[in-house]
């Protein structure tokens, strides 16, 4: 009989290190990028993974939070030494992790969770809504054979060739000040579309009319991966079922422990039976097929 508990991404690879603080760059209005030394975990994850950080020595706050990754960085001999992840100013841990310095201790564990499916096609389209595009610059230079990620990676790296003839990336925010990182997409061969409410930059509006927009433009093979706010990806994921366009989901669901204990992170996905049951967006996800999430 199947374990009801049982999970394909329990966290046995994981682990759990105190990791030096390389650098705490402010990228955007309330938006950092730390890079952390660990080349242990650098060398297996996987984009649409996440690490649990939280500060060394301190018990306030007592849980971590999750951080997905934004890219590994590599050594001299192209080896993974360090990981990115982006975080916003939200609330007592990013607001302390905000004020760290170079050379500060903190406690991670990882990688965790699933990994996009990564399926060969002719124009991957990334839609990301506030702190939503962290998970997809190391997707992008995957599809774009400009690096390799997880176990084996440095053997393999641009072995298979480009998974993708193009890749674009509809990012949405509030504001023009809040968007973070648009040169880093751009820098990879990304084709960045901007949305923001106010208008400041790109289409005044949802992003979601950006990427209605771009599904418009001719493409043999289309799939499109999405993270941000729940009603975009609400929207996002009933935009792609009327299309029959393949669509992952990232959820950014609150986290307490990252490995499947707590049950505090559970999301409604649908069963084969066309049933739905809890499912923990930390051990089953956080990457979903978008058709199989009751909203």
């Amino acid at each position: 009989m199947d374990n009801p508990l049982h999970a394909a991404c329990y966290a046995d690879e994981a682990v759990q290190q105190r990791v030096e603080l390389i650098e705490n760059e402010r990228t955007a209005r309330d938006t950092y990028r730390a890079r952390l030394a660990c080349p242990e975990m650098s060398s297996r994850i996987r984009p649409g993974q996440f690490l649990m950080v939280r500060l060394a020595d301190f018990d306030d706050p007592l849980i971590g939070r999750p951080l997905a990754l934004y890219d590994t960085i590599l050594d001299s001999r192209g080896q993974p030494f360090a990981m990115d992840v982006v975080y916003l100013v939200a609330g007592k841990m990013t607001s302390r992790l905000a004020d760290c310095r170079a050379g500060t201790a903190l406690d991670v564990w990882g990688p965790l969770g699933n990994g996009f499916s990564q399926s060969p096609v002719d124009h991957l389209i990334m839609v990301a809504g506030g702190i939503g595009h962290t998970p997809f610059l190391a997707l992008a230079k995957q599809y774009l054979a400009q690096q390799s990620y997880g176990v084996g990676a440095a053997e393999s790296e641009l072995s298979l060739g480009k998974l993708a003839d193009r890749v674009t990336l509809c990012y949405g925010a509030k504001t023009a000040d809040l968007l973070s990182g648009v040169n880093d997409f751009e820098a990879v061969g990304v084709e960045v579309r901007l949305a923001t409410d106010d208008g400041t930059a790109g289409h005044e509006g949802l992003v979601t009319k950006v990427l209605e927009k771009c599904l418009q433009e001719k493409s043999n093979s289309v799939c499109v991966v999405c993270c941000g706010p729940e009603p975009m990806m609400e929207a996002v994921s009933e935009i792609t079922i009327a299309r029959n366009i393949p669509c992952e989901v990232s959820l950014e669901t609150p986290m307490a422990c990252g490995i499947g204990i707590c049950f505090t992170c559970v999301a409604k996905i649908r069963q084969d039976d066309g049933q739905w049951d809890y499912k923990r967006t930390c051990v089953d996800g956080p990457v979903f097929a978008a058709n199989e999430i009751e909203w």
